[in-house]
């Protein structure tokens, strides 16, 4: 089966096409693996988890050392400890504790994943490459104009080949972007925008860590 060749124009900062860019077929052939992209989001969105959450058993509550009555002879319930889960202010059974909950999927996985979710937004038409992102300042205003002159309206993923401080800077005031690089980017962040603006560079090195 021939695998479908894919070419993007290139744009300037200031909107203008310069150039297009014919995309390696290896990463970029417009396949989607729905199962991979499952599995890949389902660990991330594990690994996010804190875990700490926590109760007190009855061994673990203040108190409670003295025995509160006889055991025999007062008509009550026998009761060896005022923690116990029964009483007020007594421990918990079965409460929660600090836990991990991250765990990991094979790197082909990953890297399949990874795949499809640059795909899906392929296919989606929502892959916008521009040449190179530089400032000259760090003003919120210059990079806004950027994304006012691409009518990006929605939450965007700028993935860079090398991280620039004026950008970044430009950029955290701007809720709808998230600015990463390309060889740090996970299948979440791609799939949790509308719209993916990547550099030339960032486009090779992404196409180099599916491929690895």
């Amino acid at each position: 089966m021939t695998k479908q060749e894919f070419t993007l124009p290139i744009y300037n900062m200031q909107g203008d096409e310069v150039d297009k860019v014919v995309l390696d077929q290896k990463a970029f052939d417009g396949e989607v693996n729905p199962s991979a992209v499952y599995q890949a989001v389902l660990m991330y969105r594990a690994n996010q988890r804190k875990g700490m959450a926590s109760t007190k058993t009855r061994g673990e509550v203040s108190g409670g050392g003295k025995k509160p009555w006889k055991q025999k002879g007062t008509g009550r319930a026998r009761v060896g400890s005022t923690r116990s889960p029964l009483w007020r202010h007594g421990g918990v059974v079965f409460g929660p504790h600090p836990r991990d909950f991250s765990y990991t999927i094979p790197d082909k996985i990953k890297k399949l994943a990874l795949k499809s979710s640059l795909n899906a937004k392929l296919l989606e038409n929502n892959v916008l490459v521009i040449d190179e992102v530089k400032l000259v300042n760090h003003k919120t205003k210059e990079m806004a104009k950027i994304l006012e002159r691409f009518k990006v309206k929605r939450e965007a993923l700028l993935l860079l080949e090398k991280m620039d401080n004026n950008v970044k800077l430009a950029a955290r005031n701007l809720p709808l972007l998230k600015i990463d690089l390309a060889k740090n980017t996970n299948v979440y962040d791609v799939l949790n925008s509308h719209k993916l603006i990547i550099t030339k560079q960032a486009i090779a090195d992404l196409a180099h860590r599916i491929k690895q």
